[in-house]
């Protein structure tokens, strides 16, 4: 018999859904970084065994929106909600339990299986203990595990029909184990997608995505969340891509940092995107960019629609 379904990531910002959702794929599906609101989109990632179809899907953190471009991020995680048949609901170690707890709720409600993952717990460990000598090593072992199992404590009082599983996405501790139970309680069922599919994303938006990852890295503040990528012209040939982006910001100011002295901050940012692009593609690209101006695209609903931010 064959199983496969649909399993939704959803958590608030920053918890590591996304490296979460790269390690269980085994590619790099969704751009991670140490910035918060990372993913914009809900991105689904496919794993595949001759018995097992998972349909993953990474989504925005859960946040209140404070323009339109949020209520889309907020749309595409409370649709996670509908549709799966099994939950995964991402926290760490530092996360303030009731931060979003209207959302919480929902996930409350929920009568599909809920795992809930304990993410960062590598990170658990007492920096007050001296490496080396046992005693201090023992002492910072039960500290440790006394922290865990507070969390573990408050979690279930929140969610208590949720079934608890710490993790560490980054170091790949938990993934496997994690992995059989998600097939535990998949249904039987026939592929949603041939076999050899990884994604339900076409080859453009792998290419803004990648390029918003260098911006994310790059650049502080607020530029990198005015920021929108657009591909323009995509062209593959035997032995190279051809690429044509247009990197959208919101105002002049922003234009002329983008850029940078001479074009020196703008070429950094396309030279890193196409390397990173080669090794996905696995081949040569020959990247274009270039900067516009789009005021106030993150409030507008028509340019947020001609960008993809349209969550039914």
């Amino acid at each position: 018999m064959h199983k496969a379904g649909f399993v939704n990531i959803v958590g608030n910002p920053n918890v590591g859904k996304s490296t979460l959702m790269n390690q269980l794929v085994g590619e790099r599906i969704s751009i991670a970084t140490f910035k918060a609101q990372t993913t914009r989109h809900r991105i689904m990632g496919i794993v595949n065994t001759d018995d097992m179809q998972i349909v993953f899907s990474d989504t925005p953190g859960v946040l209140k929106p404070n323009y339109k471009l949020q209520e889309s991020m907020r749309a595409f995680s409370e649709s996670a909600l509908t549709d799966a048949d099994v939950l995964l609901y991402v926290t760490d170690i530092i996360e303030n339990p009731e931060k979003n707890i209207d959302f919480l709720e929902k996930v409350r409600k929920q009568t599909i299986p809920v795992l809930l993952l304990i993410n960062k717990i590598d990170q658990l460990s007492n920096k007050t203990g001296q490496p080396g000598k046992s005693d201090a090593s023992s002492q910072s072992g039960a500290s440790s595990q006394t922290r865990l199992e507070e969390i573990v404590d408050k979690w279930h009082s929140l969610l208590p029909n949720a079934e608890i599983l710490p993790i560490s996405a980054l170091n790949k501790f938990g993934t496997d184990m994690l992995l059989k139970r998600i097939y535990e309680l998949l249904p039987d069922s026939p592929p949603f997608f041939d076999k050899d599919q990884l994604t339900d994303k076409p080859a453009r938006f792998f290419v803004s995505e990648i390029i918003r990852e260098k911006i994310l890295l790059y650049y502080d503040k607020e530029i990198p969340y005015s920021v929108e990528v657009s591909v323009e012209s995509f062209k593959e040939e035997e032995k190279l891509i051809h690429i044509n982006a247009v990197i959208y910001v919101e105002r002049d100011s922003q234009k002329g940092i983008i850029i940078g002295h001479k074009g020196f901050a703008l070429k950094k940012v396309s030279t890193e995107a196409r390397k990173s692009l080669e090794r996905f593609f696995g081949k040569p690209i020959f990247l274009e960019t270039f900067v516009k101006v789009d005021k106030d695209w993150r409030s507008s609903q028509r340019e947020l629609n001609n960008f993809g931010y349209n969550p039914e």
